[in-house]
C-alpha cells in the first residue's frame, strides 16, 4: 500500500521554481496562506493557475505594431513614408 502511495505521488511530482520577492509581498503571502489555511507554496500556485487563466495560456507578446497597426496610414494628405525622404527630415530637431 505505502508502494501505490509514494508512486502516485511521484507520478504528480511539480518543478521547483525559485523566485526573488520582495520582504512586503512575502509577509503578504505568508498572512494569506495562514487566512486561508494552506501552505504558502500552494497559495502562490492557485495566483500563478488563475493568472494563467485570466490572461490566456497562448497569450503572444504583442509589439507597438500589432497594438497600433490599423492605425499606420489613416491619415490622409501626410507623406506615405517619412523615413524615405530626407526632405522632411530638415528641421528636425531644430
Amino acid at each position: 500500500m505505502v508502494l501505490f502511495i509514494a508512486a502516485k505521488y511521484y507520478e504528480n511530482a511539480m518543478t521547483t521554481l525559485t523566485v526573488k520577492i520582495p520582504d512586503a509581498l512575502e509577509r503578504g503571502i505568508t498572512l494569506a496562506a495562514r487566512r486561508e489555511r494552506v501552505t504558502k507554496s500552494e497559495l502562490v500556485r492557485r495566483a500563478m493557475a488563475k493568472y494563467i487563466a485570466q490572461t490566456g495560456e497562448d497569450q503572444k507578446f504583442q509589439s507597438a505594431l500589432d497594438l497600433a497597426g490599423d492605425l499606420i496610414g489613416s491619415v490622409r494628405g501626410s507623406p506615405a513614408d517619412l523615413a524615405t525622404n530626407p526632405r522632411y527630415m530638415d528641421e528636425y530637431g531644430k
